[in-house]
């Protein structure tokens, strides 16, 4: 290994472990760098809490673009196109590290670096702990502490080199990026192109909430976010509605409804996804609902709540000549029962106390026969009462039918 180096910056100490090539490149502001990473613990066993390789995906990053993790843009840009290096950083370099890892984490997996969607309480953002859903992650969050960064810089492109995706801005040109996004997906839903459309307004959902992050929770200029952010989710729900999402559509609208109970197209959106997944009562309570918010819909509320009563008749119809054929099919099948079998007794068993001499005799077919008194012949030609014939069952089975029928009807006349 390497000697160590200390870096201009306090609480950082490298070990080149694998020497780079060529000349060290230029890393302007907008430069992307594509990197290998791997985090480790401070301990003897250097657990490693992240691998990039493992994950099986680089990283890429843009100089100068406000990255959370700020001290990664220190350490690559001491680096050589191909070099590996270890990196020592002290606690006050590795605080923001867990927020960056599950971030990480998220896209690895084919999610979203931010959970665009989820809103959080202004208050108890500020004051309450929350995990972040891994529990490596929770216990760096609780208790920051030094990590090693075992870094491998693959790549190095200038600004003209690269086309830029919204994920590589900076925060102003995220917002300005924000309503040409709108504009876009507006235009692709008119165009009836909701799939397309929905891709244009999570990406400017996206752009708001990385923004939103660094502004303090429900002051004006996060406030001005959210309502930003509220507007393209409620559009992004109307491509559900249009796609069949509904389920989707009725999380999202939720979502919104709990953060901001006076939000009416929320309760809309939510009402005709309810009424879409046959929720009558859900989707009656959020259209009245609209209507205390804002009477001046009440011509649109009514043609809805009319057309709710419709599915619903139709539904409940849809039901009952189903259980209507259900019921007939049963009755079918019990009546060909009856032709196809009108001699087959039923089988009786019996106790030991109601065997016949012949089947005690083929039981033990070593002892001989008793011989009966005659009270004991008569009694045993006598019937059971447990024993039916053919006649009764076939009577058995007639009532069972007129049962069924009768049944039928009943539910005919609902």
């Amino acid at each position: 290994m390497e000697d160590s180096i200390m870096l201009a910056v306090e609480g950082i100490k490298k070990t080149i472990l694998h020497g780079g090539t060529g000349e060290k490149p230029k890393f302007i502001t907008g430069t992307k760098v594509t990197f290998h990473f791997r985090t480790q613990l401070c301990n003897d066993e250097r657990t490693v809490i992240d691998d990039s390789k493992k994950a099986g995906m680089p990283m890429e990053m843009v100089i100068g673009n406000m990255f959370k993790l700020d001290v990664w843009e220190t350490l690559l840009v001491s680096m050589h196109i191909g070099e590996v290096a270890e990196f020592w950083c002290d606690v006050i370099h590795t605080g923001m590290y867990p927020i960056v890892a599950k971030s990480l984490r998220r896209i690895a997996v084919g999610k979203d670096p931010v959970d665009w969607h989820i809103h959080t309480c202004g208050m108890a953002n500020m004051f309450a702990y929350h995990s972040l859903g891994y529990d490596d992650l929770d216990e760096l969050q609780k208790e920051p502490q030094p990590l090693y960064f075992v870094m491998e810089l693959l790549k190095v492109q200038q600004p003209s080199e690269y086309d830029r995706e919204s994920w590589a801005l900076n925060d102003e040109e995220r917002l300005k990026a924000v309503p040409v996004l709108h504009g876009q997906g507006n235009k692709l839903f008119k165009q009836g192109r909701y799939e397309d459309a929905t891709l244009k307004y999570k990406e400017a959902i996206v752009c708001i909430k990385n923004v939103q992050t660094k502004e303090k929770a429900w002051e004006a200029p996060w406030l001005r976010l959210e309502k930003m952010a509220n507007t393209l989710t409620l559009n992004y729900c109307q491509c559900l509605l249009h796609m069949e999402e509904y389920y989707e559509a009725i999380e999202h609208t939720t979502d919104i409804i709990n953060q901001h109970p006076g939000a009416m197209k929320a309760f809309y959106l939510r009402g005709k996804a309810h009424m879409e997944v046959w929720n009558e009562a859900e989707a009656r309570d959020d259209f009245m609902r609209v209507l205390d918010l804002d009477p001046g819909m009440k011509k649109t509320i009514k043609k809805e709540l009319a057309v709710l009563k419709m599915r619903m008749e139709l539904k409940n119809e849809e039901d009952r000549l189903k259980y209507k054929g259900m019921f007939a099919k049963m009755a079918r099948e019990q009546e060909s029962l009856e032709l196809e079998n009108p001699d087959q007794e039923i089988s009786e068993q019996t106790s030991p106390e109601q065997e016949t001499t012949q089947e005690k005799q083929l039981k033990s077919p070593e002892e001989a026969p008793l011989e009966q008194t005659g009270e004991e012949q008569t009694n045993s030609t006598q019937t059971s009462p447990e024993q039916i014939t053919s006649a009764q069952k076939k009577h058995l089975l007639r009532y069972q039918v007129l049962i069924m029928r009768y049944q039928n009807n009943q539910l005919l006349k609902m």
